[in-house]
C-alpha cells in the first residue's frame, strides 16, 4: 500500500512482475450470520476470511482490504468493539490491512470486504483449465462448516467460541499458505476454493473447464461425528458433498505430478479424490455403480438464507 486510511481513497501498487488480484464478497445479517446465534468477533473474522480465500484458490497474496459496513445504532457500542476486535485479529493472522472503506446506519447488519493482493505475472490459477486424465484433490475435511452451522442454528442463545465442532464455521482458515505453494511449484492445472458446497463448486469448475469429473465417495474425507451429533441425524458423507463454507481449496494435478504431492501439507490433509473425465457429467462412484452427482450446496436465488 503506498497510501491507506485517512484519504479519499487509498493507493496500491503491486511488486514488479506481480499482477494485481481484486474480490469482493458480501457478509449478510440473516444471509451469512445470525445476530442472537454468531459472536460478533467470529463475524469480524469470518467476513475477512472467507473473502481471503478467493486469493488463496488463485494462488495469490492478499495485501490490503476495504470495508463498507452498514448496521443500526443499537450496534455502535460493544457488538462493534467485539466485531472490530474479531477482524483485526483476521488483519494480523492472514497479513492483509485495512486501507479503508465507508460506513452507514441501516436496521440490520451489511457487510461488504473487497481485498486487493497480487500474484507473480501469469502465475494465476484458474478454474478452467482442468483436463481429462487429470487427479482431483481437495485439502482439509469437508462439510465441518456445514455442521458447525447447524448446530449454532439449534444452539439457545449465542454459540460458544470454545465448541471444536463449530470452530471451523466461526473461524474458518483460508488456505493462503497451500494455495501458494501450488502456484509456486507449478503443481494444480485448476484450483478454486470450496465455499458453496463441493457438489455445486466442482460443478462450476467443470463447467469453467468444459470437463467432467468422477468422484470417489469413499476417499472424499468427511467430518469426524460425535455420537450425539449422529442421532440427530446428520450424515457425514452428505455434509461433506454438499455442505458449504468450508473454505478449503479443491484442484487438479497432472498424473505426472500427483509424486510431488504431499499428504500434509503444514498440518492439512491433501486427499485425491477423483479424476477428470471427458464430457460434461459429474458422477459419484458408490458401492462400485456411478451416478450423475446432481448439484446441492449452496445457491443464494434457489434456497431459504442460511
Amino acid at each position: 500500500m503506498r497510501l491507506g486510511m485517512g484519504d479519499d481513497a487509498a493507493l496500491f501498487r503491486p511488486r514488479p512482475s506481480h499482477e494485481m488480484i481484486l474480490t469482493c464478497d458480501w457478509f449478510l445479517e440473516g444471509t451469512h450470520f445470525l445476530r442472537d446465534k454468531h459472536p460478533p468477533d467470529s463475524v469480524g473474522w469470518k467476513c475477512l476470511a472467507r473473502a481471503l480465500s478467493d486469493v488463496a484458490a488463485m494462488g495469490g497474496t492478499p495485501r490490503g482490504f476495504l470495508l463498507s459496513l452498514a448496521l443500526p445504532e443499537t450496534h455502535t457500542g460493544q457488538w462493534l468493539v467485539l466485531f472490530l476486535g474479531g477482524l483485526r485479529r483476521a488483519s494480523r493472522k492472514f497479513q492483509c490491512f485495512l486501507a479503508g472503506g465507508d460506513t452507514t446506519r441501516r436496521n440490520d447488519v451489511l457487510i461488504s470486504i473487497t481485498v486487493c493482493g497480487e500474484v507473480r505475472t501469469r502465475s494465476a490459477i484458474l478454474r478452467s483449465a482442468a483436463r481429462p486424465g487429470d487427479i482431483l484433490c481437495v485439502s482439509g475435511r469437508l462439510g465441518e462448516a456445514e455442521l458447525g452451522l447447524q448446530i449454532v442454528r439449534h444452539s439457545k442463545g449465542m454459540a460458544s467460541t470454545k465448541n471444536a465442532l463449530t470452530k471451523k464455521h466461526l473461524y474458518p482458515a483460508p488456505r493462503l499458505a497451500l494455495g501458494q505453494w501450488l502456484a509456486e511449484k507449478g503443481l494444480p492445472t485448476a484450483m478454486m476454493d470450496l465455499s458453496d458446497g463441493l457438489s455445486t463448486d466442482l460443478s462450476q469448475l467443470c463447467t469453467a473447464s468444459g470437463v467432467g469429473a468422477l468422484l470417489e465417495e469413499s476417499r472424499i474425507p468427511r467430518p469426524r461425528m460425535a455420537d450425539d451429533v449422529v442421532k440427530r441425524g446428520h450424515d457425514a458423507s452428505q455434509l461433506a458433498l454438499h455442505g458449504g463454507d468450508d473454505y478449503e481449496l479443491l484442484f487438479t494435478v497432472p498424473p505426472r505430478k500427483a509424486k510431488f504431492l504431499p499428504k500434509v501439507f503444514r498440518g492439512v490433509r491433501l486427499t485425491a479424490i477423483g479424476r477428470i473425465i471427458q464430457g460434461r457429467k459429474v458422477l459419484l462412484l458408490e458401492d462400485g455403480r456411478s451416478r450423475e452427482l446432481v448439484p446441492r450446496g449452496w445457491d443464494p436465488f434457489r434456497q431459504v438464507p442460511r
